[in-house]
């Protein structure tokens, strides 16, 4: 009796095909492919949230959490307008701070970290935004995620930032393997991927994550990546 490969039909080669040089790709081998399907179809990956210095990008990211950049966005210019700089963010009261962020998620919460995290900053930095993610993790509402975004986006740091997008997406290709949390997704990722390409992976998965590999339906249809993704290869074709 014949194989179903020589029996069957052109698509299903090419699916057998696919399946056995998924298996035949190790750690190593899917990182390098990876690393230049993002390197040719996003030569250009950065933050979406607007800032012009390190002080206006911290309060963005604060913000960021559990809500849009594009929601951000919206809120960031008067906020900044009204407290440009950590001394004027530092001596507001939090309920003032919140008028001008009510439209972001946990706004109570957030107006309360972003007034500590000025006074903090002043008290322990003098005002600058240190470079160092256990220094950053020192100002409230600054978890490592957001340090890890401090200190790649503004000081270029091999830092990588995991949110939700990039702990979903580096799962699904296979990136990591069993992470049970952000910090094991994190420790996985950079062993692989050479230090100068840390701060901009950050940035190819999360946008991969927020326009391509969505949390439900994710459009396989348009991803370069199918060939190498467990999700796809479990999911799609088995």
């Amino acid at each position: 009796m014949k194989s179903n490969f020589v029996t069957g039909t052109l698509k299903n080669k090419q699916l057998f095909l696919q399946k056995l040089k998924f298996n035949e790709m190790n750690k190593t081998d899917l990182f390098d492919f990876v690393i230049q399907y993002f390197q040719k179809s996003m030569p250009i990956a950065e933050t979406e949230l607007e800032y012009d210095n390190p002080f206006e990008l911290i309060v963005a990211v604060i913000l960021s959490a559990q809500c849009t950049d594009k929601r951000v966005n919206q809120i960031t210019p008067e906020l900044i307008k009204r407290f440009p700089t950590p001394e004027k963010m530092a001596v507001a009261e939090p309920s003032e701070v919140l008028d001008y962020i009510k439209s972001c998620s946990y706004p109570n919460n957030k107006a309360k970290h972003l007034v500590g995290m000025a006074q903090k900053l002043i008290e322990l930095f003098n005002g600058k935004i240190p470079d160092d993610i256990d220094d950053l993790q020192k100002l409230p509402g600054v978890g490592r995620k957001t340090a890890n975004v401090i200190a790649s986006v503004v000081y270029n740091k091999p830092a990588m930032a995991v949110d939700t997008h990039v702990f979903r997406v580096a799962a699904r290709i296979g990136l990591s393997t069993g992470a049970k949390n952000p910090l094991q997704t994190e420790l996985q990722l950079v062993k692989h991927i050479p230090q100068d390409l840390i701060s901009k992976a950050h940035h190819w998965l999360i946008l991969h994550g927020r326009y391509v590999c969505i949390a439900r339906n994710p459009k396989c249809t348009i991803c370069g990546l199918t060939t190498v993704c467990k999700f796809y290869q479990k999911e799609k074709i088995v």
